[in-house]
C-alpha cells in the first residue's frame, strides 16, 4: 500500500483565501483519497470553513498562523513580515522539514518564489528556479517555462530549463522522450539573441534519452502544440502567458456579443450549444491552473490568485501528481546525467592565475 501524499496548504493565499482553498482542496481529495493535508492559516478564518467540509477536516491537520502575506506585498516586505511566521512560509517549511511532500499556495508569486528559494534552496547546479505552466494547445497540452520566475537568461539557464522541463513533461504527458523547443523570433539558425542561439547549439549536441530537441519555435507554435516543452526566459514567457489569457477572454466576449445580436444568431447559438460548451471547457484556464516551481529541493505549486475552488483543486491535483510520480528524483537524475556529460571548464595555467 502506497504512502499518502502529504500536501501543505497556505490557506490564506490568493484573492479569496480559505473560502476557495478549503473547498478546492476537498474537491481534490475526492479524486485522490490517499491525500493528507497540512493546513496553515488564521484559525478564526480557516476553522469555520474547515468545519463545513468534514471530509477534508478528517484528512487534515491544522496549524494556526497569525500572519498572512498580502497579494500586493513586495517580496522584501513579505520576507521581513512573514519569514518563519506566515502561513506561506510555514507551508514551504513543512516541505523542508519532511512534514509535507508539496506546498500549494495561491498567494503573492514574488513572495512565494523568494520564500521558496530561501527555505528550500536550489538543486545542485541550478542557479535560478523557474515556473512551469501547462498550456492548452490544438494537439492537447504543452509545457511552457519559464513563465515568470525571473527576467533574462544565459545559455546555461535555458539548457537547465530544457532538462527540467523534459523531466516534468514525462510525468504530465506520459511520454518517454518529450520534444523540446526554444522560443525564438524565427526558426532559422541565425535568428535570435546570442544566448538563445548558444543554447540551441548546446541542446543540439546533447545526447539524453529523455529529451528530444526539436529546434527553435515561434510564438504561434505554442498554441499549435508543435513541441511538448517550450523553453524561454521568464520575461517573454510571462508576456506570452498573459497575452494568451487576454486573447481567450477577448474571443469569449466577441462570441457572446455576436450570438446575442439577433434572434437568428441566438438560434444559431442554441443549435451549436454543445460545440461551444466543449470549446469553453477546452479554453477554461481552471483546468490547467497551477505553476510548478522547478529547480528547488522541494515541490511548490503556485495557483492563480483569482481562481475559484475548481481552479485551486487543479493546482492541488498537479502537486499530487508531481509527488506521486517522483518529479524531484527525475529532475535530479536528469541534471546529474547532463552535468556528468558537460565538458570540464578550461584549466587556467598556474602562471596566469598568479598574475
Amino acid at each position: 500500500m502506497t504512502a499518502p501524499v502529504r500536501i501543505a496548504l497556505d490557506a490564506m493565499g490568493g484573492d479569496h483565501g480559505p473560502s476557495v482553498v478549503i473547498p478546492g482542496a476537498e474537491l481534490s481529495l475526492v479524486r485522490h483519497p490517499d491525500t493528507h493535508f497540512v493546513v496553515f492559516g488564521r484559525e478564526s478564518e480557516v476553522r469555520p470553513i474547515l468545519d463545513q467540509h468534514p471530509k477534508l477536516a478528517a484528512a487534515s491537520e491544522f496549524h494556526h498562523t497569525e500572519v498572512a502575506i498580502r497579494m500586493d506585498d513586495k517580496p522584501s516586505q513579505a520576507l521581513r513580515a512573514g519569514r518563519r511566521v506566515s502561513s506561506m512560509w510555514r507551508a514551504i517549511e513543512a516541505v523542508k522539514r519532511g512534514e509535507a511532500d508539496v506546498a500549494v499556495s495561491a498567494g503573492n508569486t514574488g513572495a512565494l518564489m523568494a520564500m521558496s528559494k530561501i527555505c528550500l534552496h536550489t538543486m545542485a547546479g541550478i542557479e535560478r528556479p523557474a515556473i512551469a505552466g501547462i498550456w492548452p494547445t490544438t494537439r492537447g497540452e504543452s509545457l511552457v517555462l519559464d513563465v515568470g520566475a525571473s527576467i533574462g537568461a544565459d545559455a546555461q539557464h535555458l539548457v537547465d530549463l530544457a532538462v527540467m522541463g523534459s523531466a516534468m513533461a514525462r510525468i504530465v504527458f506520459d511520454v518517454e522522450r518529450p520534444t523540446v523547443g526554444l522560443l525564438n523570433v524565427g526558426v532559422e539558425e541565425i535568428k535570435g539573441v546570442e544566448a538563445v542561439r548558444d543554447a540551441g547549439q548546446r541542446l543540439r549536441g546533447l545526447d539524453m534519452p529523455g529529451l528530444d530537441y526539436h529546434g527553435f519555435v515561434e510564438g504561434d507554435d505554442i498554441g499549435r502544440g508543435t513541441v511538448d516543452v517550450v523553453v524561454t526566459e521568464g520575461f517573454s514567457g510571462n508576456i506570452a502567458l498573459k497575452t494568451a489569457e487576454g486573447t481567450a477572454k477577448q474571443l469569449a466576449e466577441y462570441l457572446r456579443a455576436a450570438f446575442g445580436r439577433t434572434i437568428w444568431t441566438r438560434l444559431g447559438f442554441l443549435l451549436a450549444r454543445s460545440a461551444f460548451r466543449a470549446l469553453k471547457e477546452k479554453m477554461d484556464p481552471r483546468r490547467s491552473n497551477g505553476g510548478v516551481f522547478l529547480g528547488l529541493n522541494g515541490v511548490v505549486i503556485k495557483s492563480h490568485g483569482g481562481t475559484d475552488k475548481l481552479g485551486f483543486a487543479s493546482a492541488v491535483d498537479i502537486g499530487y501528481d508531481m509527488v506521486r510520480y517522483g518529479l524531484l528524483s527525475r529532475i535530479s537524475d536528469d541534471l546529474s546525467r547532463y552535468q556528468r556529460g558537460m565538458p570540464s571548464p578550461p584549466t587556467v595555467p598556474a602562471e596566469a592565475a598568479a598574475s
